[in-house]
């Protein structure tokens, strides 16, 4: 096996210098990702402008036997890109063709290094519409959203990233190519092998290309906004929504130490007593807003809102979307070392899930936040933590036990301890609460038919052995 010392000049005689980094201030960066794991530094950087390129990299690290771990854009908050043993970081970044948008067949064949956002900007532009959106939307890529089968707010009428997703082309871990999928709307010719490889996180193959099935863009928005006194209320409203007799497109809920990070930094101002807020938004033709927004205010009304206001102009529902995207950061500005859980429950669940989370909150004496894509149960909890570490790791500890326990509570109301973020290298030591060894040992045969060296993004997804 070559040094490691010598893989970045293995790297530059096939890539060329300009297409690999291996400075200690480029090793560092890319030995992070949005997740506060790590570091764990690379020996070198590949940055790869072709398919033929990544090829090219597999190939060498199939032969010398070095890890790979792919990278997209790094806005992963499981801990999916972190290069655990080393090795070198594979990024698509350069990889930003938009390469076809066909507005009669609806379908959009992209390079993953594409930018979520900067594709949904390009495609509005033309009356289309791709539906996708994780919060990090401005900065996340198309690749990094297929690996880990990506959802967000919209997920709720539109359904995640899986979805739209009609083929892939990838390479595999010896340096193959694979083309899988197909440009039709329907298919069921032998196993769905695109369905295996859209959420792998890059355990199996480095994505290439991708083709996307698109819908005509939404003629007609809507925003409702209704606070409440507790997240506990704000969980029945969802119910009570869901009820009404028509599908919003999303159903945000954000709580009381989201709400106060808001007010801090001067985004909004809301009146005292409040400890949650929910978002509604509709897309619906001209004609049906008013009467959706009515039903909706309505069904807020029965669950308790202490106050309720609604947005159809573009720019006022751009500003309240910004600001549901801004809390997440805001949070990280005052508690650098928060701990994100990405986990969902059945929807009826959401009360409960935030009932036991306020319980184990108390219990370890960790503060938490939750942003909830309520509509769909899914919710991001942050455990909060302070930019100081304590130096004997109590701190530490009393996360890493509540983390277990909320893991456990989750399961035990029937949800998962993954809704969109993956299980990465965060959670892997989860997975068998959640998932049978006969499952697990059937998914370990499935990665070592694609990675029989295992080099392909090593320590994700499954628990030790």
């Amino acid at each position: 096996m070559v040094a490691r010392t010598d893989l970045a000049s293995l790297l530059e005689r096939r890539l060329g210098a300009e297409s690999v980094l291996s400075d200690a201030a480029s090793l560092a960066r890319y030995g992070r990702d949005a997740s506060t794991y790590g570091p764990f530094p690379p020996e070198a950087v590949a940055l790869p402008s072709t398919a033929e390129e990544v090829a090219a990299v597999l190939r060498l690290a199939y032969e010398h036997g070095f890890p790979v771990t792919p990278r997209g854009a790094g806005t992963g908050l499981s801990g999916g890109a972190l290069p655990v043993r080393g090795g070198v970081v594979l990024s698509t970044e350069r990889m930003q063709r938009i390469k076809e948008v066909d507005d009669v067949a609806l379908t959009a064949v992209v390079e993953p290094g594409v930018v979520t956002g900067a594709l949904q900007q390009a495609l509005e532009a033309q009356g289309l519409f791709y539906p996708p959106d994780p919060a990090s939307l401005g900065t996340c890529s198309i690749g990094g959203n297929v690996a880990h089968n990506a959802g967000g707010p919209r997920a709720l009428k539109y359904g995640v990233t899986r979805d739209y997703v009609l083929g892939v082309e990838a390479v595999m871990a010896d340096g193959s190519a694979l083309r899988s999928g197909r440009r039709t709307m329907k298919g069921v010719a032998g196993y769905d092998m695109t369905a295996l490889l859209v959420g792998s996180e890059g355990t199996l193959g480095v994505t290439t290309e991708v083709t996307l099935r698109l819908i005509p863009a939404p003629t007609a928005w809507a925003t409702h906004l209704s606070l409440y006194r507790t997240p506990v209320d704000a969980g029945n409203a969802v119910t009570q929504i869901l009820r009404s007799g028509f599908r919003p497109c999303a159903l945000e809920l954000v709580d009381g130490p989201s709400i106060s990070a808001l007010h801090r930094h001067g985004n909004f101002t809301f009146p005292s007593g409040v400890g949650a807020l929910l978002m509604c938004e509709i897309d619906e033709p001209l004609e049906a807003l008013d009467r959706m927004l009515a039903l909706c205010a309505a069904a807020c009304e029965r669950a308790g809102a202490v106050e309720q206001r609604h947005a159809t102009a573009a720019l006022e529902r751009a500003s309240l979307w910004t600001a549901r995207r801004a809390v997440y950061p805001l949070l990280l500005s005052t508690f650098p070392r928060m701990r994100v859980e990405d986990v969902c429950v059945p929807r009826p669940c959401i009360p409960e899930a935030l009932r036991r989370l306020d319980a184990l909150a108390a219990r370890h004496g960790i503060p938490s936040s939750t942003l909830a894509h309520a509509g769909d149960g899914n919710l991001h909890i942050a455990l909060l933590r302070g930019a100081e570490q304590d130096k004997d790791g109590t701190e530490d500890r009393r996360v890493e036990a509540m983390r277990a326990d909320l893991m456990r509570e989750i399961l035990a109301l029937d949800g998962t301890l993954a809704g969109e973020h993956g299980v990465g290298h965060a959670k892997r030591r989860f997975l068998g609460w959640e998932l049978s060894p006969d499952m697990i040992a059937l998914q370990r045969k499935v990665k070592a038919l694609f990675d029989p060296k295992h080099l392909l993004n090593p320590e994700k997804i499954f628990p030790e052995e």
